[in-house]
């Protein structure tokens, strides 16, 4: 049995980098805040699944993570301007986050008519991942917050999903699609380099 303070902190870890995601300019700080929020969903996971299917979904991000900085690292100079990657300000992400909480508070307080098998830190979580991932995707076009925001989205599923059950074949197919995503993300970051290197 997972102690209480330690989900609490999870849910805790995977909203703070999930925000902090969300808010950096700078994409080191991304991926180090990604491989952060995978060791949350580590913890939330681990509730409900044996640890061996639990790391799993910590190893597949963190791999994730490794591709997609390997890329950013490798890839071209357009990717890595700090201004390409924000359209909106921080202010605005900030606020945009607070509605999103506001609107997941909701989500959860009204869920225990229709989701009764699951424990309160587990929604929190996994609400919080999926609003934030999805307001990611809707605020930026850059590959890499787009894989990202994809990313924790799909944490957030994983995490709903492992409460209810537990698969192993699930489980490998959605590390599969972190790593699919990721590499696809990879390529979409390395192309300019590769298209100018014709």
């Amino acid at each position: 049995m997972v102690p209480d303070l330690l989900v609490l902190s999870a849910v805790f870890l995977v909203s703070l980098t999930s925000i902090f995601i969300l808010v950096s300019s700078d994409w080191r700080h991304c991926i180090a805040a990604l491989a952060l929020q995978y060791t949350g969903v580590f913890i939330l996971v681990y509730i409900s699944w044996p640890v061996e299917m639990a790391i799993v979904k910590m190893v597949a991000g963190w791999m994730a993570g490794a591709i997609l900085g390997t890329a950013m690292y490798s890839g071209s100079d357009i990717w890595k301007k700090p201004e390409h990657s924000l359209k909106f300000g921080p202010i605005f992400r900030i606020l945009s986050a607070i509605i999103i909480a506001l609107a997941v508070t909701s989500l959860v307080l009204s869920s225990e008519n229709w989701l009764l098998q699951i424990s309160m830190p587990i929604k929190w979580g996994s609400f919080i991942l999926i609003s934030i991932g999805l307001l990611q995707l809707s605020l930026s076009s850059h590959p890499l917050r787009v894989i990202i925001g994809l990313l924790t989205a799909l944490s957030g599923f994983e995490i709903l999903y492992a409460a209810i059950e537990v698969s192993l074949l699930v489980t490998g197919l959605l590390a599969g699609v972190n790593l699919g995503l990721a590499l696809v993300g990879a390529y979409l970051l390395l192309a300019p380099t590769m298209e100018s290197s014709q």
